[in-house]
């Protein structure tokens, strides 16, 4: 190892799901030392646990069995636990110059306050990214929002930088907010993407196939979207003004109520946040 790398601080990892996992392996192929992968005490858990500790060369333990011996504990546990994670492992001691983190988008890091009272520096630190079971993905260029106390926040941008991320600072009162736009680009768009497989259905196109068939229009979308902002990259009827083509798809979508809701719900926001020909009319056939 370099002596970049043993200067890194150990990091022990609480809870081996998708994010726990994809953390895990980025931060050991950043060079960083993984001591254990903690989990709860069912058998999936302590399985996926075991898994993952050989992955990256780790031990497998259960949370608060043991002290926590690393310099960095990351709590990759359900949102709706992290509060009792953080107070039932506050019972014992050496939190004293640790960094403890959670990954919640939407908590903040008062949600460790069990732990900062025994002495450790907390924070929240979510990377803007979506991790599903059997996936690692890059975290080349995924914002990580980060706030808490001035030591947590500053290990934290540390290793957010050296897995190839952009870390910056958000405050308590915006987490809500950020986390609701996150939403928006990844759960809410495969909502959507689900919806048009339904559509597809309705043109006699299997779902299996229409995901696939939708894969080139999507990839340019995007592309048009980061190339040329919403404007430019804005395409369809809407822009057009073509009122009597958006009646005829609220027409036959009128046996799918709710993917007539989701296409009402975008195509009124379309026609408010962009610039679009004959918006009266449009506005008039969306009521």
């Amino acid at each position: 190892m370099s002596a970049t790398q043993v200067r890194r601080p150990i990091i022990t990892i609480a809870g081996p799901g998708s994010l726990g996992n994809a953390l895990a392996i980025s931060l050991h192929a950043a060079g960083y030392r993984i001591s254990e992968i903690l989990s709860r005490p069912g058998k999936a858990s302590r399985l996926r646990a075991r898994a993952l500790a050989r992955k990256v060369g780790a031990r497998a333990a259960l949370i608060g069995k043991e002290p926590c011996n690393a310099d960095v504990l990351w709590l990759c546990v359900p949102d709706r636990e992290i509060r009792n994670c953080a107070e039932f492992l506050a019972r014992s001691g050496g939190w004293s110059k640790r960094a403890v983190l959670h990954s919640s988008g939407a908590l903040t890091s008062d949600e460790l306050a069990a732990l900062r009272s025994r002495g450790a520096s907390v924070a929240s630190v979510h990377p803007l990214m979506t991790f599903v079971p059997g996936e690692i993905p890059s975290l080349a260029g995924v914002p990580f929002a980060i706030e808490g106390d001035w030591t947590a926040t500053r290990v934290a941008r540390r290793i957010a930088r050296h897995l190839g991320g952009e870390p910056f600072q958000i405050s308590k009162a915006d987490k809500t907010a950020y986390h609701a736009w996150g939403a928006f680009t990844s759960p809410l768009l495969t909502a959507l993407l689900v919806t048009a497989e339904q559509v597809a259905a309705a043109a006699r196109i299997p779902r299996r196939r229409a995901r696939k068939m939708m894969l080139p229009i999507l990839r340019q979308t995007l592309w048009n979207y980061a190339k040329h902002g919403p404007a430019k990259g804005f395409s369809g009827p809407f822009i057009r003004g073509d009122a009597a083509t958006v009646a005829k798809h609220l027409r036959v979508l009128g046996s799918m109520p709710l993917a007539r809701d989701v296409y009402l719900a975008l195509a009124r926001s379309a026609v408010r946040s962009l610039t679009v020909k004959n918006k009266a009319q449009l506005l008039k056939t969306l009521t």
